[in-house]
């Protein structure tokens, strides 16, 4: 009940009244999920039970584009439906992922789903761009580490400049020095 009055706010708020992951949206696979309220992942992985999101600040200003200006264009974006797919099966995919405990699996599919949403809006008419130049080299440099130190961290990216950085709480003290 606290998810549902929560999303009447946001999506982020419908998620955030767990303490552990958290699904909001309908996967026809994730039992008792929905688009009106967000769920514990159900059997979460111990290893995701203590995972880390150290959030970079890059440009802590307004955005130019709101995330409801933003999620209105989508219903006109010519490749909405595709996306909306994608978006199902990649939340599929996480969800198994952190059941198995599968961080290899964990880190591409996060990637990629932030990425496509930030394509989108790349390619929405008319288009925006919220990410930032420090973005994309901080996102370089989240990738060299990742390789150089065989660290499973991964980033994330908000409807805007910020970079979310996820890891094991094992790593923190690399992730740190990092």
């Amino acid at each position: 009940k606290a998810s549902f009055i929560a999303r009447l706010g946001s999506g982020s708020a419908a998620r955030s009244v767990f303490p552990y992951a958290s699904v909001w949206g309908y996967g026809e696979d994730i039992p008792d999920s929905s688009d009106a309220f967000g769920i514990e992942v159900p059997k979460l992985h111990k290893d995701f039970k203590q995972y880390m999101d150290t959030i970079l600040l890059v440009d802590p200003g307004e955005k130019t584009v709101s995330s409801s200006a933003g999620h209105a264009l989508m219903h006109q974006h010519p490749f909405a439906s595709q996306r909306f797919s994608q978006a199902v099966t990649n939340l599929e995919a996480l969800t198994s992922t952190m059941k198995a405990g599968d961080l290899d699996t964990f880190v591409d599919v996060v990637e990629l789903e932030a990425l496509s949403l930030h394509a989108m809006m790349l390619t929405s008419n008319p288009y925006f761009i919220l990410i930032k130049p420090n973005t994309l080299a901080i996102i370089e440099k989240i990738r060299e580490f990742r390789v150089s130190q065989k660290v499973p961290i991964c980033f994330t990216l908000d409807a805007g400049a910020n970079v979310h950085l996820l890891y094991p709480l094992e790593f923190k003290a690399q992730v740190n020095t990092f």
